[in-house]
Parts: C-alpha cells; sequence; structure tokens
C-alpha cells in the first residue's frame, strides 16, 4: 500500500512538472502575447482575391 502511494506521488510530480514546463516554453514562445487580437481580427473587413477558374476545373465544356 504504501509503494503505490510513493509511486503514484512521484508520478504527479512529474506530470505536474511537465505541465509547469510546457505552460512557461508556451509564454516564452509569445502564445499569450495577445489573446484578444483574432477574436477582433476575423471581423475585419479584407478584400478577398477573386479566384481564377483555370481549365484544369472543369471550364471547359464547350459542345
Amino acid at each position: 500500500m504504501l509503494k503505490s502511494i510513493i509511486i503514484l506521488i512521484i508520478l504527479s510530480l512529474c506530470i505536474g512538472t511537465g505541465a509547469w514546463l510546457f505552460f512557461i516554453w508556451t509564454v516564452k514562445r509569445g502564445d499569450f502575447d495577445d489573446v484578444e487580437g483574432p477574436k477582433y481580427r476575423m471581423l475585419d473587413e479584407e478584400e478577398i482575391p477573386p479566384v481564377k477558374n483555370s481549365p484544369s476545373q472543369g471550364e471547359n465544356n464547350e459542345k
């Protein structure tokens, strides 16, 4: 019983340390610099360039 508790404590400490290191890595990488920007960026109206039809898309239906 004591052996399994010690194994679970060590395992939980390893998982917690891994999660903490992953969080520190993402903060240093800059993932949390601008959390508000993407939700407003999708509302910006941008001019979408027209898609050019090529003959490979089935445009050649001449009879």
